[in-house]
């Protein structure tokens, strides 16, 4: 089976964005034939003009089936009229718009809306992250809930005291990770801020990274004492799982498939956008962190089936029921 990756290549830090080219790569493990396709073009125009070109590529290579990431990359494979059956990904902003604030979304991004309503009846298949996503798919019969996967191999667990050595941390203060652009309004890095401010302890640090390599992430969640989201809207936070497999405490907002994901797993805290909430599940965290250690949480996300082989499985089965009914 070959399948084409259709996804955003407007960054200036990567081509395809890493989460997506994480599931192509444990697509590829599973014995299916991946290439990607990075859209360059900013706007609804930009994205449709980009279709020429794929129209182009699509004669000369041979796919089964496209998996568009993104609405303005399905509205690139739909305007390049393939012959091949699309699937598209819903990734969160793009079906309920971008959120600058706790249930306030920018208005002007509201036309993504609108258009992730406009292109379901050309695509046969729509796999959302998590069911606050798929509210917005009407089109019930080829609607999927698929949330991302974390690859195990690549997040390790390392001793915390080599992690902090390894970081340059002190082994004596106690780090409150937030992984987020601080300058990104969705990311709420302000919360953070006034909740690490609020329990006013010189010992507990705030860490913000960003931005940093992945081999330093991995680092950053070893070393950590807990691990914090605290943004408006998430999808399926890829961050508070790859925290968890790292048996990294967490304290995360109600946002996305958070809180089933963390569940009741002993160490890790849903909290509400109040800074005081936030601080005293960020005490709780930390006070876990110092008696018990490290949580279950690599444990938590294997019973969910949310490695990256299983959702692997579980999209490769999809994309044959595709084809078929293509067919």
């Amino acid at each position: 089976m070959k399948v084409l990756f259709v996804a955003s290549g407007n960054s200036k830090n990567f081509d395809i964005a890493p989460f997506i080219k994480s599931q192509g790569e444990s697509l590829i493990e599973n014995g299916i034939d991946v290439q990607f396709y990075p859209v360059v073009g900013k706007g609804i125009l930009g994205y449709i003009k980009s279709s020429k070109k794929l129209k182009l590529f699509l004669k000369e290579n041979s796919f089964d089936l496209i998996h568009a990431h993104y609405t303005l990359s399905g509205l690139t494979a739909v305007f390049s009229r393939p012959k091949i059956p699309i699937v598209l990904s819903l990734m969160g902003s793009d079906a309920y718009g971008e959120y600058i604030g706790h249930k306030k979304v920018k208005f002007s991004s509201r036309y993504l809306t609108l258009l992730t309503y406009l292109i379901q009846p050309f695509v046969q298949a729509i796999f959302s992250k998590s069911p606050n996503i798929d509210k917005f798919v009407y089109r019930k019969k080829i609607a999927h809930i698929v949330p991302n996967g974390v690859i195990f191999e690549k997040f390790v667990q390392i001793e915390k005291k080599k992690a902090k050595a390894d970081l340059g941390l002190s082994p004596k203060e106690k780090y409150v990770l937030f992984l987020g652009d601080p300058k990104s309004n969705r990311k709420n890095y302000s919360l953070a801020r006034r909740s690490v401010d609020l329990i006013n302890n010189p010992n507990i640090k705030l860490l913000t990274p960003y931005p940093t390599t992945h081999d330093n992430v991995i680092k950053h969640f070893n070393a950590a004492d807990v691990f914090v989201m605290c943004a408006f809207m998430e999808g399926s936070p890829n961050v508070v799982k790859e925290a968890m497999v790292c048996n990294c405490p967490v304290v995360t907002t109600d946002v996305g498939d958070a809180a089933w994901v963390v569940g009741d797993t002993p160490g890790c805290y849903v909290a509400s956008f109040t800074p005081q909430d936030f601080a005293n599940k960020i005490q709780q965290a930390v006070s876990f962190s110092d008696k018990v250690g490290r949580t279950e949480g690599r444990k938590r996300i294997i019973e969910l089936g949310l490695s990256a082989t299983t959702v692997a499985n579980r999209i490769s089965n999809l994309y044959t029921e595709v084809i078929d009914k293509h067919k």
